[in-house]
């Protein structure tokens, strides 16, 4: 029988708590809904009020990955959702919005990453966030991502943004920004800019288009996640990795010290501890007043 649990007065379903997601470290599906409740002080309010892609991974990473962007069947009725504008002609969307704690835990005994896009339910037309996705291409490694990274933070303060820091999780680095009074497609082109100037800034080190031939030891400024379609993984999500890693926030002296890409990787076990010590460093990108206008 599904064990229930009762969160915040919700019935939430519970199943294969035993089941190991990671082999490698045993981490099962418990420890992963755990992480996720208790991490929820943090990680609900970059989630709250954006439709949520789910890359689900219920038999762990070596098992089959799938997206869910549309409603799963069987979600609770009590679980927010929103319509969605998309491009197809087949009409809007609807998909999760990720507003408590109880549908959290839901969404997590899916086993899931959490994806997002850059804009509010509320306001599909005007992104709120700028996004970089620094990708390394083999044989560079996030360390090589950390040299780009401080070169976009100056870049992005000559016009005014502050950048905060991110780990991907897997292998690379993310960059984020509030921003102001644009649409996706004019913060896409933004953003597509930086990455050229960045690519004629450092040729050796950094490319902007995503043509594989071009990516080996390089940098992929990916510039292409502020499209209003797309989605990123969010701040504190776990990833469906060889480990449970996480998509961490870090500090920009973390970022100019990191010398071999071990410094960078967090475990689901690894975030507690550092919220203590730092607190949630990407809070301040959800303060009022501090989104800036593009350029």
């Amino acid at each position: 029988m599904t064990p229930i649990t009762e969160v915040e007065g919700r019935r939430v379903a519970l199943s294969n708590l035993q089941k190991v997601l990671y082999p490698e470290s045993g981490f099962t599906k418990a420890e992963l809904v755990h992480y996720y409740a208790t991490s929820a002080d943090v990680l609900l309010p970059h989630l709250r009020d954006r439709a949520v892609s789910f890359l689900r991974f219920p038999d762990g990473p070596e098992g089959q990955l799938f997206f869910t962007k549309n409603v799963p069947p069987g979600t609770p009725e009590w679980v927010t959702t929103a319509e969605v504008p998309r491009s197809s002609a087949d009409g809007p969307a609807r998909m999760v919005v990720v507003q408590d704690l109880p549908t959290l835990v839901w969404a997590a005994n899916l086993v899931t990453e959490f994806h997002t896009h850059q804009w509010l339910v509320q306001t599909p037309d005007e992104a709120d966030r700028l996004v970089f996705d620094l990708d390394p291409g083999a044989p560079a490694t996030v360390v090589h991502c950390c040299e780009v990274a401080l070169w976009l933070r100056e870049r992005l303060a000559a016009d005014g943004i502050e950048a905060y820091p991110k780990t991907a999780g897997s292998k690379g680095l993310h960059l984020l920004a509030a921003v102001r009074g644009g649409s996706s497609e004019r913060t896409s082109e933004y953003a597509k800019a930086l990455a050229v100037e960045a690519e004629r800034a450092m040729p050796r080190l950094v490319v902007h288009r995503m043509t594989k031939s071009l990516r080996p030891g390089k940098v992929f400024v990916d510039w292409s996640q502020n499209a209003a379609r797309k989605t990123t993984a969010a701040p504190y999500t776990v990833r469906a990795r060889r480990a449970p890693l996480v998509s961490a926030p870090v500090t920009w002296e973390e970022v100019a010290d990191c010398h071999a890409p071990a410094q960078l990787e967090f475990r689901a076990n690894d975030i507690a501890p550092r919220l203590q010590d730092l607190g949630d460093l990407l809070a301040p990108l959800l303060e009022p007043g501090a989104a800036t206008p593009l350029p």
